[in-house]
C-alpha cells in the first residue's frame, strides 16, 4: 500500500535476515501515526491511517511490520521526551550506573548515543566527566538538548555519520540506543555504523520492547508504526553474528510494560558472554515465539480481550458516567483504533507533558488537557492508557479516587480500581 503522499511503503524481505519467507500472522485496525496529534486548527481535517500487519519471518523468527511509514515524517516533529517522566529519570540514572561499573567506564570516554532525545541519559554521563554526543531526528527537542549543554546532531545515524563522528571525536566506549533499534527499517545500517564507531573493548547497549512480554501479557497495543521490530533475543544473536558483532547480555527490565536490555561488542571483544544470552533464548523457545502459530493464537486473544473492554465501558457509557483517559503515549493510539475508542466512549484525555497539552490526538482527534481538568471536570472514571505507569499514577492522584473518581487499567490485565 502506498499513502496518498508516497508516506508508506511495504518491504518485501524481513529486515534482520533478508529472508523472504514471512507469513501475516496479526492485523490490527490501520491508524494513523501514533504521535500524530493535531492542532485545533487541523482537527476537523481527516488523516491518513496506514496498515498495522505484523509477519513472522519463517528463516529467523523475527516478528516485524513490512509497511514502512516515511521516519521524517513520523519522527522530525516528535512529542515524547524522556525527562517529563521521573521514571524515566530514576530509570536512566540506574542505566548509566550499572554500565559504568560493568564496562569499565571512566572520565574522559566518550559516549554516544542514538535517538538521545532530551539527553536525559547522557545528562548523567557528562555529570560522570565523561564526553557525550547524540542523534536525534526530532529537530525542536534535539535543538533544546543541545541548548541545555548536551551536544545533539540533529538527523537519523547512518554509516557515513559514524565515519564522520569517528574522525572527529575518536572511537566509541559506549554506544546507547534506548527504544530506537526497534524504529528503524535499516537496522543493518545501524548496526554497521555502531560497528564503525565502537572502539576496541567498546559496547553497543540498547534497550527495547521484549517480544516474550508483549505476547506473554498482551501487550499488543505497543505495536504501531514507530515500532517496526518487535524482538527476541534468538533473532537478534544471529543478526550480530552475521555482521561480525556478538551479543554478548541480555537482560529483562521492566520499563515499557517489559523489555530486554542488550549489550554486544565486536566479535572476539575481550568482554564475557553473560548467562542471560542463552536463558532468554531458552525461555522464548518455551513460549513458542519461534512458531508463527503462537502469533496466530496472540490474535484471537486480542479479540477476546477487545470484547471484555468494550463491554465494560459501553455498560459505564449507558449508565451514563463520564469517561476520560490519562496519559496519551503512542501506544494509546492502537489500543483507541484497535477497540474503537473514539469520542463518544471518551470525553477527553489529561497528559502530564506541555507537548501534547492543546492538541488532539491521532484520528479521533479527543482533546488532551492537562491534568488538573480531571478534577476541574470530576470524570467518573479515568482510563489509564499509559498503563505502564499505572502504579505512580494512581498514587499520585489518590485523592481522585479519595473523592470518588474510579480507575480503569487496560493492560496487562482489565482492573477497576
Amino acid at each position: 500500500m502506498t499513502g496518498e503522499r508516497g508516506l508508506v511503503r511495504r518491504r518485501e524481505a524481513c529486515r534482520l535476515c533478508g529472508g523472504r519467507d514471512l507469513e501475516e500472522v496479526i492485523s490490527l485496525a490501520p491508524t494513523p501515526p501514533a504521535n500524530a496529534f493535531v492542532t485545533e486548527a487541523e482537527k476537523n481535517a481527516p488523516q491518513e491511517c496506514f496498515p498495522l500487519d505484523i509477519f513472522f519471518c519463517r528463516d529467523c523468527a523475527h516478528l516485524q511490520l513490512l509497511d514502512v511509514v516515511d521516519p521524517a515524517f513520523l519522527f522530525e516533529n516528535y512529542v515524547y521526551v524522556s525527562g517529563t517522566s521521573p521514571v524515566f529519570v530514576d530509570h536512566f540514572r540506574r542505566y548509566s550506573e550499572d554500565t559504568v561499573s560493568r564496562y569499565g567506564l571512566r572520565p574522559g570516554d566518550f559516549i554516544f548515543e542514538i535517538g538521545s532525545n532530551d539527553g536525559t541519559l547522557l545528562r548523567f554521563y557528562q555529570e560522570a566527566g565523561m564526553r557525550v554526543l547524540g542523534v536525534d531526528p526530532a529537530r525542536e527537542i534535539a535543538g533544546a538538548a543541545s541548548g541545555e549543554g548536551l551536544e545533539t546532531i540533529t538527523g537519523f545515524f547512518t554509516p557515513a555519520l559514524a565515519e564522520e563522528i569517528l574522525s572527529e571525536r575518536g572511537p566509541a566506549r559506549l554506544v546507547a540506543a534506548n527504544n530506537v533499534f526497534a524504529h528503524s527499517d535499516d537496522l543493518q545500517g545501524i548496526a554497521e555504523g555502531v560497528r564503525t564507531l565502537l572502539g576496541p573493548g567498546g559496547v553497543f547497549v540498547f534497550e527495547v520492547s521484549y517480544l516474550a512480554d508483549v505476547y506473554e501479557n498482551l501487550l499488543f497495543d505497543t505495536i504501531y508504526h514507530e515500532h517496526l521490530a518487535y524482538h527476541s533475543v534468538g533473532p537478534l544473536r544471529g543478526f550480530f553474528e552475521r555482521i561480525g558483532m556478538e551479543l554478548i547480555d541480555a537482560e529483562r527490565i521492566d520499563t515499557h510494560g517489559g523489555s530486554v536490555r542488550c549489550a554486544v561488542q565486536l566479535a572476539g571483544g575481550g568482554h564475557e558472554v553473560f548467562s542471560g544470552v542463552g536463558d532468554l533464548i531458552a525461555r522464548e523457545k518455551e513460549l513458542g515465539l519461534d512458531r508463527a502459530e503462537t502469533f496466530r493464537e496472540f490474535s484471537r486473544r486480542i479479540g477476546g480481550f477487545k470484547s471484555e473492554l468494550g463491554e465494560l465501558l459501553q455498560g459505564f457509557k449507558r449508565e451514563g458516567k463520564l469517561i476520560a483517559g490519562f496519559g496519551a503515549p503512542a501506544k494509546a493510539t492502537t489500543l483507541m483504533h484497535h477497540f474503537e475508542l473514539g469520542a463518544g466512549i471518551i470525553e477527553f484525555i489529561v497528559d502530564d507533558s506541555p507537548l501534547k497539552q492543546g492538541l488532539y490526538t491521532p484520528g479521533y482527534h479527543i482533546p488532551v488537557l492537562p491534568v488538573s481538568a480531571a478534577y476541574d471536570r470530576r470524570p467518573d472514571y479515568l482510563l489509564v492508557l499509559a498503563w505502564n505507569f499505572a502504579e505512580p499514577i494512581m498514587a499520585k492522584h489518590k485523592s481522585f479516587s479519595e473523592a470518588g473518581g474510579r480507575f480503569v487499567v487496560p493492560l496487562p490485565e482489565l482492573r477497576v480500581i
